[in-house]
């Protein structure tokens, strides 16, 4: 039987100089407590390199292993490749649209991820229709889903499953967000290949006045976004499918 593992999450983070003490601190605390550290987008304020590269520097020195997928702050410069590249050369996996299998001391964690996009959710949702433009999105959203569908069959074998976005797939973690902007906070068609494949749990961020705990039918859904708690880090541990806020 594969062997219980601990993983620190966290969205959100929104580095730049500003925060840099308070974020090397918290990497600092979780370094070596847990098996795999988890950032559900929007590791920078603004895309800009710069806190890329700042992020990069903090990460850099950690043998705890960190994955990452963008969230929407980090395309707002339309820096994406360098960054990506930045912070790919520091270590950090990046698997926006891809999955990666993390083997770690007798077991396996896979972790399929994606940014996710806008579109709502039941009574308020974008259609298919009209506007190319509109259209976009939708086709957007489409790809987006396509991928986790693809990352979540991937890794269907592991040990341990992880599907990590930055939108919501759920309402049930939007709680505590005014309900007018629920339609730009993600779209409950990012649930339907989560409703397929079970993973253990899902993590997201985006939302940060939403609620902490929700779930996709019996899929235990977590909303990471740290600047709602103010929190460094959110410590999971799943063992045998189940999982387990630690603190």
């Amino acid at each position: 039987m594969a062997r219980p593992i601990r993983v620190a999450a966290a969205g959100d983070v929104h580095c730049d100089e500003v925060n840099r003490d308070a974020i090397e601190r918290g990497f600092a605390c979780i370094e070596g407590e847990v098996d795999a550290i988890l950032l559900a987008g929007d590791l920078t304020t603004y895309g800009e390199l710069e806190q890329a590269e700042l992020l990069a520097t903090i990460v850099r020195p950690l043998e705890t292993p960190v994955v990452a997928v963008l969230g929407n702050h980090d395309w707002h410069c339309r820096e994406v490749p360098q960054l990506v590249a930045v912070l790919e050369d520091a270590g950090v996996r990046m698997i926006d649209r891809r999955h990666v299998v993390l083997e770690l001391d007798g077991t396996n964690l896979g972790v399929a991820g994606v940014k996710g996009f806008v579109g709502g959710f039941p009574d308020a949702t974008l259609p298919d229709f009209g506007e190319p433009l509109l259209r976009d999105v939708y086709a957007e959203t489409t790809a987006e889903v396509t991928a986790l569908e693809a990352g979540l069959a991937a890794i269907a074998g592991c040990d341990h499953r992880i599907a990590l976005l930055h939108y919501a797939p759920t309402t049930t973690t939007l709680e505590g967000e005014p309900r007018g902007i629920w339609a730009f906070l993600g779209s409950d068609r990012l649930a339907v290949p989560i409703l397929d494949h079970h993973p253990d749990v899902v993590l997201h961020g985006h939302a940060h006045v939403g609620a902490f705990q929700g779930a996709v039918g019996d899929v235990p859904v977590y909303n990471v976004a740290v600047p709602s708690l103010a929190r460094d880090f959110f410590v999971f541990e799943l063992d045998g499918g189940a999982v387990r806020a630690v603190t």
